[in-house]
C-alpha cells in the first residue's frame, strides 16, 4: 500500500489556513509556482498585494540551516542590495503549521537578466562583489560546503547502486573514477581555497531583473564555497566569449571584493560537480510524484547515456587550460 507523499497535504484550502494562522486573510486565490525541491505558491491577500508562500521540502533541511539562509538575506538587505528576503512577523521568519516549516516573501516582478549584454555582466559582476564581501565576513555554522565528497563521491555511488543501467554501469563506474581523481587534483592544486558564503545556484532563474538592476531570489542553495562557484554559472558560449565575459564579471566584482585567479581552475570541476549532483538530486527525489511527472525522461536507457557523453565532454573540459584574467 502506497503512502502519500508529504507535499500531497499542500492543498489549497491547507496553504490558506498555514498562512491565516499568521493573522492574514486569504482571498482564496492559490497558484503554484515553478519549484520543485520545495513548494513555492503565490497566495492572493485580501486588501493587499499578494503573497509568495514557500513550504520547505521536510528533512531537507533543519531550522538552523534555514534560518542562516535567512539571516544572510537579512544581512545583504540590510546594505541595502537587491535580495528577495523573507518577511517577518514578530520577529520570525520561519514558521510551523502542522510538520511544515514555510516562509512568505513578497512577491517581485521582473525578468531574466540579457547576459549577452557586456553591461549587465558589469553590472552582476559589481552584485557579487558586494554580496561576496559580506558572505566572507563571517562563515555558516550549520549549512554544509560544496565539494567532492557530497557533490561527486556520493553521487556518483547513488546512481551507480541504484539507477545506471547495467549495460552502462562499467562505463559509468570507470568515467566517473577518472573524473573524481581530476577534479581532486585540480582541488588540491588550489589549496588553500577560502570558502565564504554563496547564494550557490547563481543561474538567471534565480535572478529577476528589474529597474536596470537584478535582484537575486531563492537562496535556498545557499553553502559555503569558493565565490567562483556564483560567477561560472554567468558565462557560456565558446571559450572566447566566456573570455570576455569573465572579464566583464571581474572588473565589475574587484570594484567591492578581491578574487584569487587562481581559483578560475575550478570552474570545470565545478561544472562538473553540479552535472553529477543534478542527476543525484532527481534520483533522491523519485519517490516524490512531481518528479516522474515532470522528468519523464529521466531514468531511461537514453538519459543514461546521453549523462555519459556529458560527463565524458568534461572529462576532456578538465583538462583543458582554464580561463585567465589579462591584468
Amino acid at each position: 500500500m502506497s503512502t502519500a507523499h508529504p507535499f500531497e497535504h499542500l492543498t489549497p484550502s491547507f496553504i490558506q489556513d498555514a498562512i491565516e494562522s499568521l493573522g492574514y486573510l486569504c482571498d482564496g486565490r492559490v497558484f503554484g509556482l515553478n519549484s520543485y525541491e520545495n513548494r513555492v505558491y503565490q497566495v492572493g491577500i485580501d486588501d493587499s498585494e499578494p503573497l509568495i508562500a514557500k513550504f520547505y521540502r521536510p528533512a531537507r533541511w533543519s531550522r538552523e540551516q534555514i534560518l542562516e539562509e535567512h539571516q544572510f538575506c537579512f544581512e545583504l538587505l540590510e546594505q541595502e542590495l537587491p535580495v528577495v528576503a523573507p518577511l517577518k512577523r514578530d520577529g520570525v521568519s520561519l514558521f510551523d503549521y502542522e510538520g511544515f516549516m514555510f516562509a512568505l516573501f513578497p512577491r517581485k516582478g521582473g525578468h531574466a537578466p540579457e547576459l549577452d549584454n557586456m553591461d549587465n555582466l558589469f553590472t552582476l559582476g559589481r552584485m557579487l562583489g558586494r554580496i561576496h564581501t559580506i558572505g566572507a565576513s563571517r562563515p555558516f555554522i550549520h549549512r554544509p560546503a560544496i565539494d567532492i565528497a557530497s557533490y561527486g563521491h556520493q553521487s556518483a555511488q547513488l546512481i551507480s547502486e541504484q539507477f545506471i543501467p547495467a549495460e552502462l554501469k562499467t562505463s559509468y563506474d570507470t568515467l566517473t573514477a577518472d573524473l573524481l581523481k581530476l577534479m581532486e587534483n585540480h582541488w588540491q592544486l588550489c589549496e588553500p581555497i577560502n570558502h565564504i558564503r554563496v547564494h550557490g545556484d547563481c543561474h538567471i532563474g534565480n535572478m529577476l531583473w528589474r529597474d536596470n538592476a537584478p535582484h537575486f531570489v531563492d537562496f535556498d542553495d545557499a553553502r559555503m564555497a569558493p565565490a567562483i562557484q556564483d560567477i561560472w554559472m554567468l558565462l557560456s558560449g565558446e571559450r572566447e566569449s566566456q573570455q570576455a565575459q569573465l572579464l566583464e564579471i571581474i572588473e565589475g566584482y574587484r570594484e567591492f571584493c578581491d578574487f584569487n585567479p587562481a581559483q578560475l581552475r575550478l570552474t570545470e570541476t565545478l561544472r562538473t560537480l553540479r552535472i553529477m549532483n543534478y542527476a543525484a538530486w532527481v534520483a533522491r527525489r523519485w519517490e516524490d510524484p512531481a518528479f516522474p511527472h515532470n522528468f519523464p525522461w529521466f531514468n531511461t536507457v537514453r538519459y543514461w547515456s546521453e549523462h555519459i557523453l556529458e560527463l565524458r565532454e568534461q572529462l576532456f573540459a578538465l583538462q583543458e587550460p582554464s580561463l585567465q584574467l589579462y591584468n
